[in-house]
């Protein structure tokens, strides 16, 4: 039975042996397979899948034309010729007689390069943007809809028609018809504007006037509702548009902080994660609510904002997020320090303070500063020296000599050198120093 087992098992070796080795010869024969060199782009030297002549009858792949274009190259890379004009004119016959040598050679796994979509023009886009406008007046969101889904496609077809339907302005038309359709009515609209926040994401930046359409009072309020709703897709779109709207100008983030619900909304977001993308733009709008010019506004905010348990969730999201996530956890922890009810609930939380040490050089520069400063911020509270002890007893005072000795900026070296003084008094008051720091970044004179 035994022999019997291990012959099974031998003829099984053998047998995934034989595979690898014939996958090998495969792609050995692949490998011997001469591709026509005019077949081949001239700069990738792949083999073409969208050929384009330019106007010096050269014929390049349209991917590799448009990024050496896009680079600010003005002359023919073959012929060093400058280029009269950048029109891009599709090879049909290159692109069929390529398909077809594909197709002579599919035994040897080669497979036929699908034919390409015609890249959306300058002329459609504003031609569509007339219609889905007209059809806005109108009230027509039937039609709006099969325009919007027309716009998805596009996007969803290349990244270059994209790029052509941002410059062209159809985020613009896009958000004009996103506050029209949500000043009438949120309930009755809701599918059209839903339909619309599925494409504004990738439509920024959009221009001055676009984005006073989705800073009024209509939009904002559409954002809100769609926020607090139960559908996740329009959820994440709504606070990524949010995201990206707050960044650009202070007078939308005031405007928003009025709208009813938006405070809770947000941190909604944060507490039942959508995706990471999602949580960022949630994190990106808190900041620049609670950073706010007018500082008794924003105090009432991040108030607010910690009664809703925020400090808690952006604790949560420091321990193991990725960085891009934990940065902006931090940069709102600090905001929130500001006021007294925030400094209050971090310290009451086991987590804070051993979770800023470690974070010092863990995550980037960044990172690192956001950490520097929100300990500063907690320790330079003068009645509590229990604070400055459980800095110490995790090893505080140890990071921030190896941080002078990697080196900082100058802003957050006068937080450390502070944050030193204040620990070097109560030193001699610990017992127990965390003894699990890593000495490699310190240089000899402190090891003396």
């Amino acid at each position: 039975m035994i022999l019997s087992w291990r012959r099974r098992k031998a003829t099984r070796h053998a047998n995934r042996k034989k595979e690898f080795f014939a996958g090998e010869n495969l792609d050995m024969d692949m490998e011997e397979i001469a591709v026509p060199t005019h077949f081949r782009c001239p700069i990738s030297l792949d083999l073409m899948k969208d050929p384009v002549t330019l106007s010096t009858g050269m014929t390049y792949d349209r991917s590799s034309i448009e990024k050496w274009i896009e680079t600010g190259n003005r002359t023919c890379p073959a012929t060093n010729q400058e280029l009269k004009s950048f029109d891009q004119i599709p090879n049909h016959v290159l692109r069929r007689m390529i398909q077809d040598w594909c197709v002579e050679n599919r035994s040897y796994g080669i497979e036929r390069i699908p034919t390409p979509r015609i890249p959306v023009t300058k002329y459609e886009v504003s031609r569509i943007c007339e219609r889905i406008a007209a059809a806005a007046r109108r009230g027509d969101d039937r039609k709006c809809g099969e325009l919007v889904g027309k716009i998805k496609a596009w996007g969803k077809e290349s990244e270059r028609n994209k790029k052509c339907m941002v410059e062209n302005g159809i985020g613009c038309c896009l958000s004009a018809v996103f506050e029209s359709f949500a000043s009438i009515s949120l309930e009755e609209h809701g599918e059209i504007l839903s339909e619309i926040l599925s494409v504004l994401p990738w439509m920024f930046p959009v221009s001055e006037e676009g984005q006073s359409k989705l800073g009024s009072a209509g939009s904002l309020r559409g954002f809100v509702s769609f926020l607090e709703g139960k559908d996740l897709s329009a959820r994440k779109n709504a606070v990524l548009v949010l995201g990206k709207l707050l960044s650009l100008d202070q007078k939308h983030v005031d405007d928003f902080v009025e709208s009813e619900g938006a405070i809770e909304a947000l941190v909604r977001i944060i507490r039942e994660p959508i995706c990471p993308a999602a949580t960022k733009a949630a994190l990106t709008s808190v900041f620049f609510m609670i950073s706010s010019p007018s500082a008794a506004a924003s105090d009432e905010i991040r108030s607010r904002f910690v009664e809703l348990g925020l400090v808690s969730l952006l604790l949560e999201i420091i321990v193991d997020a990725e960085r891009g996530l934990c940065e902006r956890a931090l940069a709102v922890l600090e905001g929130l320090c500001d006021c007294k009810q925030g400094k209050d609930k971090a310290l009451e939380n086991a987590l804070t303070m051993p979770l800023l040490v470690k974070k010092i050089l863990r995550i980037s520069e960044l990172g690192t500063e956001f950490s520097i400063a929100i300990i500063w911020k907690l320790c330079r509270i003068e009645t509590e020296e229990s604070i400055l002890i459980e800095a110490l007893q995790v090893g505080a005072f140890q990071k921030l000599l190896v941080l002078l000795q990697v080196g900082c900026g100058d802003g957050i070296k006068e937080k450390v050198t502070d944050l030193l003084k204040l620990f070097n008094l109560h030193t001699s008051k610990v017992d127990c120093v965390d003894s699990s720091m890593d000495f490699k970044y310190l240089k000899r004179p402190f090891l003396g």
